[in-house]
């Protein structure tokens, strides 16, 4: 085992992808699997008197380890060495096969010509498979052509060897057929499920079933629902002068604990616009709590951004607002793909939030119509909201 990984170091690189190093490193189980298979054949065709026919098995065993150092002596070369080295298994196996008797001999030798092309989906290009499939087509033809030739010059082989070898080719074919199927098609559902968790954090779990379903414009309508903005209070200001990649770490923090407590509540996150956070409860599944639900939210996001300082030592402080509405809800566009919201009510709590103080919660008469009696509501009186004119506005606080 150590000496196999340290073979795997030698032929990949640190810029090589996930997927080329997995077949670096099956290519080299293949290469030693191949050697001992191609001998084992030489060895039994030669006891059966198929001399000349044993001496391309073994050349071809030689080839095999020839090609594996020079892929650790180049391993950038290797692509090409893998394809060089499908190509010649075409070149030793139809002469083999036309030694050995063709396909009168019934020994099913030209049966490993279906190898080439299932490996070559595995270790090379696309441009590569369809020409070893075109390589595979050709041996067939030619096959067939030299099989009077092959029937003519025929060796007296024993029918219990052909039986055994027949036997033998199919066996070992077929589980390496197996295989390199079942390691292809776990690939592709390792990349389905990659994919899968990619788009589910993109869009929530219904809405990504209906587009894979049916890729197109989503767009749907909801009566109720409960829109939070938040956003970090002077961040411009804090982040001035201060390291970019100590930025993000401070909302990548923040946003963590921010998507936990989404979990937590049940609710949808939105998106975020660089400081700001948009979340909604009552979509896409709706639930009648859904106001209860964004306002415990916005609650314990305040609590767990006062555990977060600013590089002054300050603690960091957010404003949120919140607002009730009818909206309209979807994905739009043919890239980058993003659930948002649109609607007279997603602009309210935008502004509810814009305009309100840190470490509140600045509310519409529609929120607070909704909870009352559950939190305490400080009238802050009117105040102008653009677009919609004087609006009455609330701070919702807990009620002990």
């Amino acid at each position: 085992m150590a000496l196999f990984e340290r073979l795997v170091r030698r032929i990949t690189f640190v810029d090589d992808s996930e997927t080329r190093q997995s077949q670096k490193r099956l290519s080299i189980i293949v290469m030693v699997a191949a050697t001992i298979f191609t001998l084992l054949g030489g060895f039994q065709v030669r006891s059966a008197g198929l001399i000349d026919a044993s001496y391309i098995y073994f050349a071809l065993a030689v080839i095999i380890v020839v090609a594996f150092i020079v892929l650790l002596m180049f391993p950038r070369a290797y692509q090409l060495i893998v394809v060089v080295l499908l190509c010649t298994s075409f070149f030793t196996n139809l002469p083999a096969h036309l030694l050995a008797g063709g396909y009168t001999s019934g020994l099913v030798q030209l049966i490993w010509i279906l190898l080439p092309p299932v490996v070559a989906v595995l270790f090379v290009e696309r441009r590569w498979v369809l020409f070893l499939v075109f390589a595979f087509a050709m041996t067939v033809i030619a096959a067939a052509i030299f099989e009077p030739l092959a029937r003519s010059r025929m060796p007296d082989i024993d029918m219990n060897f052909v039986i055994q070898y027949a036997t033998f080719n199919m066996i070992f074919l077929g589980i390496i057929l197996v295989g390199a199927s079942t390691y292809l098609f776990s690939q592709i559902e390792r990349y389905r499920q990659q994919a899968d968790r990619l788009l589910l954090n993109i869009l929530p779990k219904p809405i990504a079933r209906r587009l894979k379903d049916s890729p197109g414009a989503i767009a749907d309508g909801y009566d109720d629902v409960t829109i939070l903005f938040a956003d970090i209070v002077g961040f411009t200001n804090m982040s001035s002068g201060v390291d970019p990649a100590d930025v993000v770490n401070l909302l990548n923090a923040l946003f963590s604990e921010f998507d936990a407590l989404t979990a937590k509540h049940g609710l949808e996150k939105i998106k975020t616009i660089g400081d700001a956070y948009m979340v909604a409860g009552g979509l896409p599944v709706r639930r009648a709590d859904h106001c209860e639900a964004v306002a415990a939210f916005a609650l314990d996001i305040i609590t767990a951004t006062g555990r977060h300082t600013s590089w002054t030592g300050e603690p960091v402080a957010v404003r949120i607002g919140m607002n009730r509405g009818a909206v309209v809800a979807g994905v739009i566009g043919q890239q980058k793909f993003i659930y948002d919201l649109w609607g007279d009510a997603v602009n309210v709590a935008s502004r509810m939030e814009s305009s309100g103080l840190a470490n509140d919660i600045q509310v519409t008469q529609a929120v607070k119509d909704r909870l009352e009696g559950r939190y305490r509501f400080d009238e802050r009186g009117q105040i102008e909201v653009k677009g919609k004119g004087q609006m009455t506005t609330y701070w919702l606080r807990p009620l002990a």
